[in-house]
């Protein structure tokens, strides 16, 4: 009754489990090099706010982006006193 359930693969099995490694995996990278970018260049503008969006919300890369180049136009890194 459970032997197939033990036998189970992490990613499943069949065209499912094919499925999930071909299109699941490359998306993660996608996504989690996108939010390291948009997570430093928020860190370096010192946007506290939009480093806890980024951090928290996953859209696939689509926010980091948006972020990347759209949000964060214009803003420079602020500049430190001496």
């Amino acid at each position: 009754m459970y032997g197939n359930l033990m036998n189970a693969s992490a990613l499943g099995n069949g065209i499912f489990g094919a499925w999930m490694g071909i299109f699941f995996v490359p998306l993660m990278i996608w996504s989690v090099c996108w939010k390291g970018w948009a997570l430093w260049k928020a860190a370096h503008a010192e946007s506290k706010v939009w480093f806890i969006i980024l951090l928290l919300v996953n859209t696939i890369g689509i926010l980091d982006i948006l972020y990347i180049f759209v949000l964060s136009k214009g803003k420079s890194a602020p500049k430190k006193k001496k």
